[in-house]
């Protein structure tokens, strides 16, 4: 398995014939709060996987499917190409069987062993499986290999590749259709609900992305969301190169889409330092007005999305900016380079009368972040905080492994030996792990570090602090979310500052095969405690839905830096510290309106809204 993770887009490169799809780290305009990894609306070329956003819109429509075009959208969201759903087996246009025996307009067995169509097939009855290869319906075996049902394992497809790579040396020479096979064997084997999975012959598809994209559950939860929003691939090298030093190609500014479809918003949610963005003068609460000449609210979507999220280095392009309190915009010019992120960009004490007061601005669970969050508390236990304050407001997910070892060091003693998580996979796998094949056991808190860039086995600092304060909104996922499940879990105090976060008890191994990364939800993490059920999200206080936790409603707040003690949020946690009350809704009047937006969508890559496990050469889980 690789130790790494994905990057901000995501490019169909097997087929010339196949669009480039802009996915602006995998979420972009056109998405809705609600469906976030639908389409864009009906219509369109190019071949676009169900479950992949498409590029911008000029509307909110929820079509695109897993075929030719767009499609409507409809029934069990397989698109047919020609707009009409297939979920109920009628006439796909495209020569493709559909299982009921309708005739498919190419001469194509129809499945029920008579010739149709137009004379141009063989004339050779397909209804025992034999003529032309094509699926027949009934279940029987293809000109493929495939039969309905059967799978053989995932192993005996494994690197067999349509182009090996030059220069690895697992590739060997096979099929799109083995890699189509493999694909298949792997989720019906890991996938969490892989009884929910449409059974698809592999040899019908050309490009094993697309393959790929219906290997999934495409139910809803009952608040109209897909079940599964989180799944996706990567190129490998590009996957590798963003987990094991945060390197991405960008201006190094992470955008808020506040508002998706007309009259859209974009804002600047944090730049990095030394990137084209800090350069530019770009800071938080920075509003983006045009594009290359096009208005944000309201103009082109492909051009938006393209001088927005560029997919390489040496892009040039012009915006129109407003900084947050400025009375005019201006004109800025950014080249997009390779940009390391940092995890950990902000640690700071704050004094007050009952003590110092810790905060950590905690933004990536990628590789790099192990070693600068064992410096961070370090220094803030030198500093004898008495409290900390955990800004994961943009945070996610990543790498279980880091949120243990984060949580352990805020935790320390009291935490020690105890469960941080355990993980239910499929009902397949009731007793072993299906990817490293260890027995499941607890996962405990972590007191050395995993060592994901050296230092393996290091005794990790602690704080040892009954309660921690946690800044969270839309954008804290995932692996964040096991943070504050896993201290809750073990009676550690989490006091929630914000708005509710995404909602992200699962997670996956990426699992690589033929150059691609593959992401495919295959467990759910519960605590200490048995519980894992926030799909809808942890909650502060008395805000709607998720699981509530103490805490206050807090709007994210643009007027000011992150770390700063007036800015709204941190603000907010300092009071509550204090007087155990949350500040009264009329004390944001002294913000300008604008300050404080709905949450909106804080684009980043979709691995980086995960639980990410990697499978070490001993057959660990880390």
């Amino acid at each position: 398995m690789l130790d790494g993770l994905p990057t901000a887009h995501y490019t169909k490169h097997r087929h010339n014939d196949v669009k480039t799809m802009r996915l602006a780290t995998n979420l972009l305009f056109c998405l809705s709060m609600s469906f976030v990894l639908a389409g864009c609306g009906g219509g369109g070329g190019g071949s676009s996987p169900a479950p992949q956003p498409a590029p911008v819109g000029s509307d909110g429509g929820s079509g695109g499917g897993a075929g030719d075009g767009g499609g409507d959208g409809a029934g069990d969201g397989t698109d047919t190409g020609d707009g009409t759903d297939t979920g109920d087996g009628t006439d796909t246009g495209d020569g493709t069987d559909t299982g009921d025996g309708t005739d498919t307009g190419d001469g194509t067995d129809a499945g029920d062993g008579t010739d149709t169509g137009d004379g141009s097939g063989d004339g050779t009855d397909a209804g025992d499986g034999s003529g032309d290869g094509t699926d027949t319906g009934d279940g029987t075996d293809t000109g493929s290999g495939w039969v309905a049902g059967v799978f053989e394992p995932a192993d005996n497809f494994n690197a067999l590749c349509e182009t090996p790579r030059a220069g690895n040396f697992v590739d060997t020479q096979g099929t799109v259709t083995d890699e189509n096979f493999w694909i298949r064997s792997m989720s019906n084997d890991t996938y969490l609900w892989y009884d929910e999975i449409v059974d698809v012959d592999p040899g019908e598809y050309a490009d094993p992305l697309t393959y790929f994209s219906l290997m999934r559950t495409f139910a809803l939860t009952p608040s109209g969301r897909p079940k599964d929003q989180f799944h996706f691939t990567y190129d490998s090298e590009e996957w590798r190169q963003l987990s094991q030093s945060g390197v991405v190609s960008g201006y190094g500014a992470i955008f808020t889409l506040v508002r998706t479809t007309p009259p859209r918003q974009a804002l600047v949610a944090y730049i990095e330092a030394d990137s084209p963005a800090a350069t530019a003068g770009l800071t938080r609460g920075t509003e983006i007005l045009e594009v290359d000449g096009v208005n944000v609210a309201s103009g082109n979507a492909d051009v938006l999305n393209s001088g927005l999220f560029p997919v390489a280095n040496g892009e040039s392009h012009t915006f129109l900016v407003q900084a947050f309190g400025a009375a005019e915009p201006h004109a800025i010019t950014m080249v997009s380079q390779a940009t390391t992120t940092d995890p950990v960009p902000v640690v700071a004490t704050i004094e007050t009368d009952t003590g110092k007061v810790g905060y950590l601005q905690f933004n990536d669970h990628i590789a790099t972040a192990e070693s600068k969050l064992i410096d961070a508390i370090t220094l803030l236990g030198d500093e004898q905080v008495t409290d900390l304050i955990l800004d994961v407001r943009y945070n996610g997910g990543g790498f279980l492994s880091i949120a243990n070892e984060l949580a352990y060091m805020i935790g320390g003693t009291a935490v020690a030996g105890q469960v941080f998580y355990e993980l239910e996979f499929n009902d397949k796998h009731p007793f072993f792990d299906p990817v490293t094949g260890g027995f499941l056991l607890p996962t405990r808190f972590r007191s050395t570090a995993v060592g994901f860039l050296g230092g393996a086995g290091v005794p990790l600092p602690t704080l040892s602090l009954p309660r921690v304060f946690v800044l969270t909104g839309g954008g804290t996922c995932s692996a964040s979310e096991a943070i504050i499940n896993g201290l809750n879990g073990v009676n550690v105090e989490v006091i929630q500052i914000g708005n509710s976060t995404c909602g992200k008890p699962f997670g996956f191994y990426p699992l690589e095969n033929c150059g691609t990364t593959y992401f495919t939800i295959q467990f759910r993490s519960v605590n200490a405690r048995g519980f894992g059920d926030f799909a809808d999200g942890f909650s502060p206080g008395g805000a709607v839905g998720g699981a509530v936790l103490p805490g206050c409603s807090v709007p994210d707040d643009y007027s000011r830096a992150l770390g700063d003690p007036e800015e709204l949020r941190l603000a907010a946690a300092l009071e509550y510290r204090a007087t155990g009350t949350c500040p009264e809704a009329t004390g944001f009047g002294t913000r300008r309106a604008s300050s404080l937006i709905s949450e909106g969508v804080t684009v980043k890559p979709l691995w980086l809204k995960s639980m990410t496990l990697r499978a070490t050469p001993f057959g660990e889980a880390q």
